[in-house]
């Protein structure tokens, strides 16, 4: 399996090198050159398979420059039970017509987990692959929980160095005591003065400066990404959508070759991408729910065709979506214009240049052919959270709840009953204020006292406690830099000593 960039101006590549190199050279993203076919037999079968199992068989198709013993070493060095329990990915009955698919059973208690645990594994392999001798530099931006799950992941992997940068007022209170508590001789953590949006794009143009790339090849050192840019993030994802299906099946929630709808709360694309793709590859899905909180720049272009990022972004009780710019959304257009690399070459450039675009009809027809676009705002998220706890005695963090607001209104417009899986996509415990207000019990949480709101919603919901938040009240604060999005490039020269 060879790899292409959406833009046509770069190199084809191979999967060890796209995994390596993160973003294609010309700007823009690696995506496969065809996409595999799966059975619908094989997919049921998952369902009895351990999840490292399920990851290295769909990896196996896209990764073909890696052995299938390498990949289910990969995956079980991983998933492992220590990590993530006995069931990484357990699929919960909420409702009659509605299961949530928990994605947070990992160590960072966020669905980048699934990912962010086996790409250091593929980027170390990738770089013995591709003959790579320079220290690998893994770059990430993030809106909250790609940057700990990144961390987590490569914090003292041998060859690599890992540098985050997260908007210092645009996370949660835990989510930024993850990153700035964060352990390891290779890693630095950079609060920016500014939103998620100023924090990718600066991570996009450090990639593309080649004076920049000069002066690290000069001392030994190469960029790469952990963010959902790199193929390598992404493909791991496409696993847990045939394994929820595979379950329901073997759950008696829906029968063999049954279409189903998959939500998913979405800011940069990448996770519903992957559910695109498991459906082109054969899984059953009849429509995905894009949902989006107030920032919904994704819900409008799903309805009109046009993306417009001219717009002030919201700060929200789901900050992991605060997001104006969703970068795979690129790949998207590129499958859906078969490939027209001219054609997103210029969206692109039109999106950097004014902010906006706008798609042709043909375009905005196949994406709505696929695709709902649904947004719920601060009011309804937090009458969500509350409601559902109320009634199926199910508690949900803010993003999940924004999912099920919009599967709510995908119902209502539609009358549509087609089972659902919602992607629920962090713990509770991760926005806990956000979780008590939506329980009417946040008279008196206090932001600079996150653990007491920890506490307080244990006490009222007796959901399990993580042992990863007892371990967290307890550690120093290692990473206190806050920086201009503009000295990101003199930031990263520092940490390395050059």
């Amino acid at each position: 399996m060879l790899y292409v960039s959406t833009r046509g101006q770069a190199p084809i590549a191979s999967a060890a090198h796209v995994i390596k190199e993160g973003l294609a050279r010309d700007g823009g993203l690696f995506v496969p050159q065809n996409i595999p076919k799966v059975h619908l037999d094989d997919i049921l079968t998952m369902h009895a398979m351990p999840y490292s199992q399920c990851v290295a068989s769909v990896l196996k198709l896209f990764l073909t420059d890696y052995t299938v013993e390498e990949l289910l070493e990969c995956a079980e060095a991983a998933y492992t039970q220590e990590k993530f329990g006995n069931d990484p990915v357990p699929l919960a009955k909420v409702s009659e017509e509605t299961d949530v698919l928990e994605l947070w059973h990992g160590p960072t208690m966020a669905f980048k987990d699934m990912a962010l645990q086996i790409l250091p594994h593929l980027m170390t392999r990738a770089q013995k692959k591709t003959g790579e001798e320079s220290r690998i530099v893994i770059l990430a931006a993030t809106s909250g929980d790609t940057g700990k799950a990144a961390l987590e992941g490569f914090a003292d992997v041998p060859g690599t160095d890992i540098i985050v940068f997260y908007p210092t007022d645009g996370v949660s209170p835990i989510q930024k005591l993850q990153m700035t508590t964060q352990k390891g001789g290779n890693v630095a953590v950079f609060g920016i003065e500014g939103d998620f949006d100023d924090a990718q794009r600066g991570v996009k143009e450090i990639f593309s400066d080649q004076a920049l790339a000069g002066k690290l090849a000069e001392h030994g050192y190469c960029f790469s990404s952990a963010n959902s840019i790199n193929w390598g993030r992404l493909a791991p994802q496409i696993a847990y959508y045939f394994k929820a299906y595979a379950s329901a099946v073997a759950n008696g929630r829906i029968k063999p070759g049954d279409p189903i709808i998959y939500a998913v709360p979405t800011g940069n694309f990448g996770d519903i991408l992957a559910g695109y793709y498991a459906k082109r590859m054969g899984l059953p899905v009849k429509r995905f729910i894009c949902a989006s909180n107030s920032n919904n720049v994704l819900t409008e272009f799903i309805n009109t065709g046009k993306y417009n990022r001219k717009r002030d972004l919201l700060k929200t009780s789901s900050p992991s979506m605060d997001i104006l710019v969703s970068s795979n959304l690129e790949r998207l257009l590129y499958d859906v214009t078969e490939g027209d690399q001219e054609k997103v070459a210029g969206w692109m450039k039109e999106l950097q240049d004014n902010g906006f675009y706008e798609v042709d009809s043909r375009t905005r027809n196949e994406v709505q052919e696929n695709f709902f676009g649904a947004w719920a705002d601060e009011m309804e998220t937090g009458d969500a959270i509350g409601r559902i706890y109320n009634d199926y005695h199910y508690l949900m963090d803010p993003h999940t709840a924004v999912a099920w607001k919009a599967t709510e209104k995908y119902r209502l417009l539609s009358s549509d009953d087609t089972y659902a899986v919602v992607l629920s996509t962090a713990s509770p415990y991760k926005f806990n204020k956000a979780v008590l207000e939506g329980l009417g019990k946040g008279e008196g949480v206090d932001d600079s006292r996150p653990f007491e709101a920890v506490r307080k919603l244990h006490e009222e919901t007796e959901l399990p406690l993580p042992r990863q938040m007892g371990e967290l009240e307890k550690l120093p604060v290692l990473h206190e830099q806050v920086i201009g999005a503009a000295a990101m490039p003199e930031a990263i020269c520092t940490k390395l000593g050059i």
